[in-house]
């Protein structure tokens, strides 16, 4: 690992991708690159998931190829030098700011999106200026070998080389000194990449997880908030970080809500044939799954075949913040739901678990948005929608708490990768006296009415 690290501080240090044409050119090659093989890159996640083409385009290609888009388009007014006002104590003189890049970065992607979690954060390094070591996933192992495949084939090494492997490769990689790290993946991992980092005082992004509620409430629109949710919870069986983990639904439409969710999930008929569902990404996560899962309180679903890795859309009723399913995040394709009488009841119990990546809002209560909004934290979030605050470009993304560090996303993430350095420029054809020895009482005086304290 070592060389690898090596070759691409020796080309950092050349100072090529400081040119915005560079950065911009090697945008562009990465989107050529990912556009030729669209068929190959379905190939490799049908393998992982049986995830259909649809999907894959619009839960990762297409947001890859905006973050590409965006990029390109705004990088120079990203990476200008920023005039900042100067205060009177250095007049006279100017002040700017000098966006540029950290240096060798470390990209760990996830399973779950293996295209998107991999490649968003190693474009917003690329605009930032920095080469790159990009170590996917070794779970989602088809989509891995062709990132490998299709990076190693096509760039220099030294500015962007992918690094396949498990454990023992993300661990030497660890102990390599990086620039920066940016991690997507869950919380235990992340503390594990956080101590590493520490060692060498390394910048770090964490994007991790956690249990996200979705707030019912008898002021929403039932029938769209039952539409919003069911696809936000079931796209990927529910293997998406950012899906409503569970739901905090007002004890007068509980009974309603579930009946309607059941007729949606009933409508989409969710199944591999459908191109609308995806397997569980292996048996261990498969049986994890069916050990959080009280058969007692399914109230529609909880089919599991092993054999293809298979977990029916499964919503529960009746659960408490003591069941098992509460425990963790679930990470797979089942709703608890809880129900409430107050809302400052339901706040309370979602305050006590540790902050979460999201938070989701149902109602048309302004009152009820606000006081959520205020009295719960968590890293992102939507109001009478999900999930989808993840592709705007323009809204910040990342966790908070237990849930994360760090935004990425549009010029989120071109700063995620940036060091902003700060400059005082001072002409030579003035000096004013007030610093220098000897310090009198009538200098102080003079400080003192000059600067109007």
């Amino acid at each position: 690992m070592y060389q690898h690290v090596s070759k691409q501080r020796k080309f950092f240090n050349t100072h090529a991708t400081k040119d915005l044409k560079f950065r911009i050119e090697q945008l562009k090659k990465l989107e050529n690159i990912l556009k030729a093989n669209e068929n190959l890159i379905y190939e490799g996640i049908y393998q992982d998931f049986k995830k259909s083409e649809f999907e894959t385009f619009i839960s990762e290609l297409a947001l890859i190829y905006h973050d590409i888009k965006d990029a390109r388009k705004n990088l120079k007014t990203w990476a200008r030098v920023q005039k900042v006002k100067t205060n009177m104590l250095n007049f006279p003189s100017k002040s700017f700011i000098i966006p540029e890049p950290l240096g060798v970065c470390l990209v760990i992607g996830a399973w779950n999106y293996p295209y998107g979690l991999s490649l968003a954060p190693a474009v917003a390094a690329i605009s930032a200026g920095n080469t790159v070591i990009l170590k996917p996933s070794e779970i989602s192992s088809s989509s891995s070998a062709v990132m490998a495949k299709l990076i190693d084939e096509n760039f220099d090494p030294s500015f962007f080389k992918v690094i396949e492997g498990g454990v023992p490769e993300t661990t030497e990689l660890l102990n390599q000194k990086f620039d920066k790290i940016f991690f997507t993946g869950s919380t235990q991992v992340g503390r594990i990449v956080y101590q590493a980092a520490a060692k060498n005082l390394t910048p770090v992004t964490l994007e991790l997880g956690g249990k996200s509620p979705a707030f019912v409430t008898e002021y929403c629109n039932l029938k769209m908030t039952v539409k919003r949710l069911v696809w936000a919870k079931f796209l990927n069986a529910g293997q998406t970080c950012i899906a409503p983990d569970y739901i905090m639904v007002h004890s007068s439409i509980k009974n309603e809500f579930l009946e309607q969710v059941k007729s949606e999930i009933e409508k989409e008929r969710f199944s591999f044939e459908n191109e609308n569902y995806t397997q569980i990404i292996n048996e261990r996560n498969l049986e994890r799954l069916k050990q959080i899962l009280d058969p007692q309180k399914v109230y529609l679903g909880g089919e599991i075949n092993t054999s293809i890795k298979y977990m029916q859309p499964t919503v529960l009723q009746d659960i408490t913040f003591d069941d098992a399913v509460m425990k963790e995040e679930i990470f797979g394709p089942i709703l608890p739901v809880i129900s409430y009488d107050s809302l400052d009841e339901a706040i309370r119990e979602v305050n006590r678990l540790p902050k979460p990546l999201s938070c989701y809002v149902f109602t048309n209560n302004n009152k009820q948005k606000k006081k959520i909004l205020k009295e719960v934290s968590f890293g992102n979030g939507a109001i009478n929608e999900a999930v989808m605050q993840y592709t705007n470009s323009k809204l910040p993304f990342g966790g908070v708490g237990q849930s994360g560090m760090g935004n990425y996303h549009g010029e989120a993430g071109f700063k995620e990768f940036t060091h902003y350095k700060s400059i005082l420029e001072k002409p030579t054809w003035l000096e004013l006296p007030f610093k220098y020895y000897p310090h009198t009482k009538g200098k102080l005086k003079m400080i003192k009415q000059f600067l109007k304290f």
